[in-house]
């Protein structure tokens, strides 16, 4: 267990003393945040309840689905 603490403690000491390196960090996690926002936002959001309104379009869907050749 002493071991792993070690190791944490050596990431902590070496993150604290950092003062490009934070600045570079705040960047990549802002832009990492900005992408995924972006992607859940704008391709992930189709679905059967937000692109059909009524039951019989969403039966009409997955039936033209489930027969295709």
């Amino acid at each position: 267990m002493s071991y792993m603490k070690s190791i944490f403690m050596f990431y902590i000491d070496g993150f604290r003393n950092m003062k490009l390196g934070r600045t570079l960090w705040k960047i990549i996690l802002l832009k990492l945040a900005i992408i995924l926002l972006f992607l859940n936002y704008f391709i992930y959001d189709k679905s059967i309840k937000s692109e059909y309104k009524s039951e019989k379009e969403k039966s009409e869907f997955v039936y033209n689905n489930l027969v295709k050749e």
